[in-house]
């Protein structure tokens, strides 16, 4: 590989040229700016302030639904709390009418009979207030997640509707 060196082509002839050429020189703070280009400029700045605008409602509108959810979570929360409660109290009451019944029972059969009593009615009641927290539960899940649903539901038919 050889490389030749012009010794006549100083470092100054490249800068000339350069400059020459700059384009940057050509434009000025009073150049003119195409009206297509403020037009398209306009057009793009619009067109953003749409879509931030729609994506801040869509947050909002999302935020919304959230604290909504939460709200009925904790209603429902303190719902089942106080069902519980209820539930213990009916069952301790109950324990003490067996305990009070037992201490007046005359004979050992009487006790046995009073006890079967006892635990036969206690487990159809056992299963009943399962079934009220259930449904219970069932029904603050519905009212927790019913305004999300709601939520994604006109989310999505906005959508459609846009498209």
């Amino acid at each position: 590989m050889n490389i030749t060196l012009n010794s006549e082509v100083t470092a100054e002839e490249p800068r000339e040229t350069y400059h020459k050429t700059n384009q940057h020189e050509a434009l000025t703070l009073d150049t003119v700016v195409p009206e297509a280009a403020r037009e398209l400029a306009e057009k793009t700045v619009a067109q953003t302030r749409e879509a931030y605008e729609r994506s801040k409602d869509a947050l909002e509108a999302a935020l919304e639904t959230v604290e909504r959810s939460y709200d009925a979570l904790g209603q429902g929360a303190a719902a089942l709390n106080r069902k519980i409660i209820e539930i213990a109290q009916r069952n301790i009451n109950s324990g003490f009418d067996l305990a009070k019944s037992l201490a007046t029972a005359k004979t050992l059969a009487e006790i046995v009979e009073l006890r079967a009593t006892y635990w036969r009615k206690q487990f159809t009641v056992l299963a009943a207030q399962a079934d009220e927290v259930r449904a219970l539960y069932a029904k603050v899940a519905d009212e927790m997640t019913g305004s999300i649903k709601e939520h994604v539901t006109r989310t999505l038919d906005e959508l459609r509707k846009a498209n």
